[in-house]
Parts: C-alpha cells; sequence; structure tokens
C-alpha cells in the first residue's frame, strides 16, 4: 500500500521534461511536459528586466513539417496570437519566423507586438527545437496565454501549411503560470503524468514488491513438510500474478516511451528489456519443470534459481532507477527503501532458521544412521 501511495503522489514529481539536455550543459529555471502534442517547454524569467528565455521542445507532424510556440496577449486561441515557427528551409537550414496571427487565414510573417531576439530552431531524431527570448508585454506579468502547435508540411515559400484539426490540436493551448509552472484552460490534462504513475505504480509493485516475495514463499516455506505442496502453488501465483502486472507496466513503459521523442532513460530501458526477458523464461520454467528425480532437474533448479535472483536484482535496481526519474519527496523513496529492507531483514531471519532447521535434521539423519548400525552389530 505504501508503494502505491508512494507512485500516485508522484503526480508531483519531476516531470518527464527534467530529462532533456541543452549544448554547453545550458539550464532553464523550469519546464513542464505540455499535455497535448507530446510538446515540452523549458523557460526561465528575468523579472527584474520583464524577459523570459523559452525553449518548445516538439515532434512536427512529419519530418518537413513545422512546430510553433505562441503567446496570445487578446484571448486563448489560435487568433490573435504572437507565433514562433520554426521549420526546415529548402537549403536543409532550421529557421524560425515570426508570424502575428490575426485571422484564421493563411498565415504571414510580421512584427511581434513584443521584442523578441535570440531565435534559432534545431531538429534531431525527429524532434524540433525553438530558442527564443521575448520581452513581457506588462511589467511584473507572471502569466501568459499560450497556444502551440505542429504541422506536417511547409509551402515553398515558407509558409507553414494547415496543422491538423484532431483533438489534440484544438486542444493545445493554455494559461501559463511563469512562477509555479502551472497550466490551466484550454489543453490543460495530465494523461501522461498519469500513465507515469500507472507505469510506476505497476513495476513497482510486480518486480519491486511480489516477486521478491513470490521468491521467499519457494525459498522459506518449502522447509516445513506440512506446507507441501501448497507453497509452490503460492509461490506460482504471486510469480504470474507479478509477471502479468509488470508486462502490464512494461507495456504502458514502450507505450511512454514512444510517445517522448528526445526524452531517453536509457539505462532505465534498457534494464527493463533485460527484465522484461528475463522474468518471461522464468515464467515459462514454471511449465518446463523436470519431475523430481529426472536427470535434467538439477540443472532446471540452477537454471531457475539463478534466472529468480536475477530478476529480483533487477526489479530492485529499475524501481530507483525509476525513482531517480520521477524524482519525488525523498519520504517516497525512504519509503521504498523501508519496505525493500524489510522484506531483507524477514529472509535473513527466515534463512538462518532455515539453515538450523536443516543442521538439525542432518545431525537426526546421523544419529539414527549410527543408532541403527549399533543395533545391527549386537544384533
Amino acid at each position: 500500500m505504501t508503494v502505491i501511495l508512494f507512485f500516485i503522489s508522484s503526480a508531483h514529481a519531476q516531470p518527464a521534461c527534467a530529462g532533456q539536455k541543452f549544448e554547453n550543459n545550458k539550464r532553464y529555471d523550469r519546464c513542464i511536459d505540455l499535455p497535448q502534442l507530446d510538446s515540452y517547454l523549458h523557460w526561465s524569467i528575468d523579472s527584474a528586466k520583464g524577459l523570459v528565455s523559452i525553449v518548445f521542445i516538439a515532434p512536427p507532424a512529419t519530418p518537413d513539417g513545422w512546430v510553433s510556440w505562441a503567446i496570445n496577449p487578446t484571448g486563448e486561441g489560435m487568433v490573435g496570437s504572437q507565433s514562433l515557427i520554426g521549420y526546415r528551409a529548402p537549403n536543409g537550414l532550421m529557421v524560425v519566423d515570426t508570424y502575428n496571427v490575426s485571422s484564421y487565414g493563411p498565415l504571414v510573417k510580421g512584427k511581434l507586438d513584443f521584442g523578441v531576439t535570440d531565435m534559432r530552431s534545431e531538429y534531431e531524431d525527429g524532434v524540433m527545437r525553438i530558442f527564443a527570448t521575448f520581452e513581457l508585454l506588462e511589467k511584473g506579468q507572471t502569466t501568459v496565454n499560450q497556444v502551440w502547435q505542429v504541422g506536417g508540411s511547409v509551402t515553398e515559400k515558407g509558409v507553414p501549411a494547415r496543422h491538423d484539426l484532431q483533438p489534440a490540436n484544438l486542444g493545445s493551448k493554455g494559461s501559463l503560470d511563469l512562477l509555479s509552472g502551472e497550466i490551466s484552460g484550454g489543453g490543460n490534462g495530465n494523461s501522461k503524468t498519469k500513465r507515469r504513475n500507472i507505469h510506476g505504480i505497476l513495476n513497482a509493485v510486480s518486480w519491486g514488491v511480489l516477486f521478491p516475495v513470490g521468491v521467499m514463499v519457494a525459498r522459506y516455506l518449502r522447509t516445513f513438510p506440512a506446507a507441501d505442496p501448497a507453497w509452490f502453488y503460492l509461490h506460482g501465483s504471486l510469480q504470474v500474478s507479478a509477471y502479468a502486472i509488470g508486462v502490464a507496466g512494461w507495456g504502458t513503459g514502450l507505450k511512454l516511451g514512444s510517445e517522448s521523442k528526445g526524452v531517453k532513460y536509457t539505462d532505465h530501458r534498457n534494464i527493463g528489456i533485460t527484465l522484461f526477458c528475463l522474468a518471461t523464461l522464468q515464467v515459462i520454467a514454471l511449465f518446463l519443470r523436470p519431475k523430481i528425480g529426472h536427470k535434467l532437474r538439477f540443472i532446471w533448479n540452477i537454471y531457475h534459481h539463478g534466472n529468480g535472483y536475477a530478476v529480483i536484482a533487477l526489479g530492485i535496481l529499475n524501481v530507483f532507477k525509476g525513482l531517480e526519474i520521477l524524482s519525488p519527496s525523498n519520504k517516497w523513496k525512504l519509503s521504498y527503501i523501508i519496505i525493500i529492507s524489510s522484506l531483507g531483514a524477514i529472509a535473513f531471519v527466515l534463512e538462518v532458521f532455515t539453515w538450523i532447521i536443516f543442521f538439525k535434521r542432518k545431525s537426526l539423519k546421523t544419529t539414527k544412521s549410527d543408532d541403527n548400525g549399533d543395533a545391527g552389530r549386537h544384533t
């Protein structure tokens, strides 16, 4: 339950944009995952000078398309917006043009109502970036109405063609608080954040808790003859349940990765793929277990036990990798550490107890064997 509460709380954790890097280790004060069009915004505000430096990041609808970020001083929609549009020119270079969008008609380049400098654009790995610094229209202004968009093509004259009218395109707008980073209205939504939290919950519960508990059941309950074969069915149920939940978590991770171009967590992804493959082999092994006494049973035991411990180690490691990515408050990381440490302490006590029972039984067998031998000699 604590693990679940932890990941639910991660709605307040750092967004995915926190993992995006820029040249010369340039950093901005804040960033947000915009709720539509797989887009991100980084910015720093200089209140004293009334300047805001921004980086808008989004994948264009096609490689030959365009991306746009705008401020609307008079409303929340496209009409009236002061737009920065980045695209690839016919010569292959990335450019940024300004557009004062006064109507839904064809776009025409024009000067904006506020000063804007340091404009440039980049294209890499299917993602375009717009860099710019603009002046706030009012002294002390901390909230702006933003509009962002992507399109699929640009005319030969460098005019962006009309974008799609899908819900994501129509909802890509909203008010942005430059100090708190909160957005509201229009495109407000946190579906990606919810999916990240679901991904975290599923994987923490499966690989981070259920799988280790399932291994502990197999390791320690089988010590007691009265628990046979109940321990096996309980072990199998826990492992299959952990795997099913883990597969769901792995699937949401793949979906998030495909929707987050330009955001890469290589170690977390690679460990997750390896973990999924090993866990798949582990579950298959349950249905291919040789009978006791079979010549392959010894080899199967080595494989099954080694693979199981590898899944535990990688699962716990990747939970911590996920914690680093989400960066929740320290108390939630501490909570998971307490949970996994408690399981480790319980396993240690049970391990000692198991070996005590093992040596007692071995001693008892030796005593009985000696007694039988003595009885035979006196007969």
